[in-house]
């Protein structure tokens, strides 16, 4: 039997990441710098927060919109980290993993047809959520000259004024970049001005390094047409927990929690207990990680450019985004360095609009990978030249 698959489906590619994956798997010695996930170990408090729980049988479902003290706790973080004010009984959703709570938005706001403006390069899953959600994606490329930051000029030449929805992710995946408030405001004002509905990732917020992160929903006007999106993955080292949530208006938090209540019910439990506790008492780990992070991305720039690479100076997430060298593409360097070397990176181009002839380079990884990783890729390029 042959199973008629819907037209919506059938237009989405595999992940243009997985392939390279599989490449990888192929070969013994091989240094990842492509995969997204921090190589740290989830902080030795919350996971005795989770083994905890588990001893004493807390392995029920949780409230729909997740646990009420870990709202309440979520509630006080963002408002002291990032000056983000919410009311942790209608206004907060505790999701299995950001990218839930992204896939929740799209379905709870955007009707077949409507169209969703995507500044580009991205995280490969938003264009898919949007036509899963029955939408039509539209890609608004960001360039390197003006710093990968989303621009009203960006905005204009893709016809964003006619979406119905922004999707921003700052700091960005995969190139680094990060936009300011005095970036955000201009930003801001288009949105207000085409009444478009925001949907902000800012699940690498704590991984700020010059300058501490701003939210577009603190900007006047856009709490109340924005949805911000976190987690614990990246700046808590607890991808595998997957656990996330969403910050807005009571009715949009009312609406994405029909969905997930009738999909996930509730996030999983036991990573509730650690992101609790992580909240709690994890900051100093928190702390010390960003600190690796940014040793790791100035260790990384400066070889790249020592290699004769022009690199662009990414300022947040755990993400370097180098062009490739004359002779190339993107896909042919990330294959060749990965069969001859042994080093995976993935192609900017996966990312969408704006990643042509780019290289995303993950450093969440040990300094010493990434010193024999950067050599293999010296000697890759040394080749070509």
């Amino acid at each position: 039997m042959t199973f008629d698959l819907a037209d919506r489906v059938q237009t989405v590619p595999p992940s243009g990441i997985r392939r390279f994956f599989e490449i990888a798997e192929e070969r013994d010695e091989v240094i990842s710098l492509g995969v997204g996930e921090p190589d740290f170990s989830t902080p030795w408090a919350a996971r005795d927060a989770a083994i905890t729980s588990l001893e004493q049988g807390k392995t029920s479902y949780t409230a729909n919109r997740g646990r009420k003290d870990l709202r309440v706790a979520i509630a006080n973080y963002v408002t002291d980290r990032f000056d983000l004010g919410y009311d942790p009984d209608e206004e907060i959703i505790v999701t299995a993993g950001a990218s839930e709570a992204v896939d929740l938005a799209f379905r709870a706001f955007v009707d077949p047809g409507e169209t969703v403006a995507i500044a580009q390069p991205s995280y490969i899953s938003y264009e898919p959520g949007v036509i899963f959600a029955g939408g039509e994606p539209l890609a608004v490329p960001t360039r390197e000259e003006d710093e990968f930051r989303l621009t009203v000029s960006a905005l204009e030449r893709a016809g964003a004024s006619e979406a119905d929805m922004l999707v921003l992710c700052y700091p960005n995946n995969p190139t680094g970049a990060i936009m300011t408030e005095a970036d955000l405001e201009p930003v801001a004002e288009f949105a207000r001005e085409h009444d478009l509905t925001v949907l902000a990732d800012e699940i690498y917020a704590e991984l700020t390094y010059e300058g501490e992160h701003t939210s577009i929903a603190t900007l006047p006007g856009m709490r109340e047409r924005t949805i911000v999106f976190n987690g614990f993955s990246k700046a808590h080292a607890m991808t595998g927990l997957r656990l996330g949530y969403a910050l807005g208006p009571a009715d949009a938090i009312a609406a994405m929690n029909k969905i997930h209540q009738y999909t996930m019910l509730s996030a999983p439990t036991t990573a509730q207990y650690a992101a609790l506790e992580a909240l709690s008492s994890c900051g100093s780990d928190v702390r010390e990680m960003v600190d690796q992070y940014d040793r790791r991305r100035r260790f990384v720039l400066s070889r790249f450019r020592e290699i004769g690479m022009d690199v662009f100076e990414a300022k947040g997430a755990f993400y370097c985004f180098p062009e490739v060298p004359a002779g190339l593409t993107a896909e042919e360097f990330a294959e060749g360095v990965l069969r001859e070397q042994g080093v995976a990176v993935v192609p900017g181009d996966v990312f969408g609009a704006g990643g042509e002839g780019h290289l995303r380079v993950s450093y969440a990884t040990g300094l010493s990978d990434l010193r024999e990783a950067l050599t293999r890729i010296e000697a890759f390029v040394d080749e070509r030249t």
